[in-house]
């Protein structure tokens, strides 16, 4: 495969000395996965030379970021594919692309506790400013299945002896990709807490990174579970082969979120309700309506004990965002970078009365009950913007038998949000999701304009022929220049003028 990029003379041009064919073997890593990238010499369309700068449509500031791949920086903190990512980067600069998204990990930075390792990502930074662009840091709390990142060895080395600072479902089987919540304030890591070891790891990064605070990095989002989504991991088990995915299981059975239930329980005078989740709840493969919790009438989410639960259930996930995020707010609020959290769309069986997909997950909604005002009023406390995933997804292209619908979750959550004034930043799942790129410009440009969207994510078959063209086609949509009366060329000479047909490498980047 391969793939020439070209630019017009109206938006940049690169020498020989900011890319020549030094860099384009640092296109080597994708090359590897059947890609390649050349430079060629085109016959574009006549350039307009300008008389006056070009007059470009409004969109309130609209920044676009693309995500750098998950593991940018993995075991030994190198940067993976740092020479494609380089050229990358500025294939990305002169698209008009503000910035890129990187995902630090604990996993990575802090393999003894309290020490901490930064070059690798330190080496990006620099990659970055050299580049021009702005960064975007996603600080991850949580473990990688693909690509493998783990949590810190320390961490797991513990967790082995201590399976309880990890999540379990019913039949007792624990996530180990993040800790549970209900660890967050206990002496479980070597006599520290979760809070004060994610404090430390926070504080290292502002201080280290302080020379790219509010210049280079202008925003740092916090992870808050798995995935860095504020939820609990109730989908983490793959449905079988050719089946819909069911409404996913509670996570409340590891010994410590069993204490707070009880607790909880006691507290509100029902010491028998707290010994335990919901019995009659379907498993990770059942459909939601295979037992009787989650059906539409007569379920038990309705009956005093489902709201008992539910309201349990869900306080624990918002009291553990708000700890999450106070810390962070704290941490770098005197810096001039924008803190976010990521609050997942878990929109399968919505059109159903329980939105049983959501209730594991840990959001009390329903049909009657709106389970985002608790949550938007927790980020609006502390100052913080939310990003929502899913922007590509619509309701036409997904399973019929889900009774899913991307759309209008989507929708509830931005009203529920602007309600309380909170910002709302967007990402796509994934590149190549059917109609994702309209779909995403319907998001970016509708009634509730966002102002930050993070296109996922760097890597081959993001600059493959299949994906690259459509993506720039994308970006130029989103600001269109309109041409001055004076900006006409003013005759058809003057417009040959323009015209790059050199086959000299002193030629100018655009997708062919």
């Amino acid at each position: 495969m391969e793939v020439s990029v070209i630019r017009s003379s109206s938006q940049a041009k690169i020498s020989k000395t900011e890319l020549g064919c030094r860099d384009l073997s640092q296109i080597s890593r994708f090359r590897k996965a059947g890609l390649r990238f050349t430079l060629k010499a085109v016959h574009s369309d006549p350039v307009l030379e300008s008389k006056s700068p070009a007059t470009f449509k409004s969109l309130d500031r609209l920044r676009l970021f693309v995500g750098l791949p998950l593991d940018a920086v993995s075991d030994g903190n190198s940067v993976n594919h740092a020479r494609a990512i380089g050229a990358g980067l500025k294939a990305l600069k002169l698209l008009g692309v503000e910035g890129v998204e990187l995902p630090v990990w604990w996993g990575v930075v802090e393999n003894e506790m309290g020490k901490y390792d930064w070059s690798g990502y330190l080496a990006v930074a620099e990659m970055v400013q050299k580049a021009g662009l702005k960064l975007h840091v996603s600080l991850c709390f949580h473990a990688s299945s693909q690509p493998r990142i783990p949590l810190p060895k320390w961490v797991t080395k513990i967790g082995e002896s201590q399976s309880s600072i990890f999540f379990a479902d019913r039949s007792g089987q624990h996530y180990q990709q993040c800790l549970s919540l209900a660890v967050d304030n206990l002496a479980v890591l070597d006599g520290k807490t979760p809070i004060q070891v994610y404090q430390g790891f926070c504080e290292s990064f502002k201080t280290t990174f302080s020379p790219f605070m509010g210049s280079t990095i202008t925003g740092i989002s916090m992870g808050l579970g798995p995935d860095g989504e504020l939820r609990y991991p109730s989908h983490h088990k793959p449905a079988k082969s050719g089946t819909i995915t069911g409404g996913g299981e509670f996570q409340c059975y590891d010994t410590n979120m069993l204490n707070l239930l009880k607790q909880y329980a006691e507290a509100n005078g029902n010491p028998l309700w707290g010994l335990g989740g919901p019995h009659d709840a379907p498993t990770y493969d059942q459909a939601p309506n295979s037992n009787s919790f989650f059906k539409d009438h007569g379920g038990s989410w309705e009956s005093p004990y489902g709201d008992f639960f539910l309201s349990w259930y869900s306080s624990e996930l918002v009291s553990h965002g708000n700890r999450l995020l106070s810390l962070a707010s704290s941490i770098f609020g005197d810096t001039e970078v924008n803190v976010y959290g990521k609050v997942p769309l878990m929109h399968s069986w919505y059109k159903t009365r329980a939105h049983p997909s959501e209730l594991t997950a840990g959001f009390y909604n329903t049909a009657s009950r709106n389970g985002y005002e608790a949550v938007a009023e927790m980020f609006a406390r502390n100052s913080c913007k939310i990003i929502l995933p899913g922007m590509d997804l619509s309701d036409e292209h997904q399973p019929h038998d889900a009774l899913s619908s991307p759309e209008s979750l989507l929708a509830q959550i931005r009203t529920t949000c602007n309600k309380h004034r909170v910002e709302v930043a967007g990402q796509n799942l994934a590149p190549g999701a059917p109609g994702g790129i309209e779909q995403i410009k319907k998001n970016m440009l509708g009634e509730n304009k966002i102002d930050l969207f993070t296109y996922q994510r760097m890597g081959a078959h993001f600059f493959s022929p299949e994906h690259f063209p459509s993506f720039t086609e994308f970006v130029r949509s989103l600001s269109q220049p309109e041409l001055h009366p004076d900006d006409l060329p003013s005759d058809e000479a003057e417009a040959t003028e323009s015209v790059q047909t050199s086959s000299d490498p002193n030629i100018h980047l655009q997708t062919a």
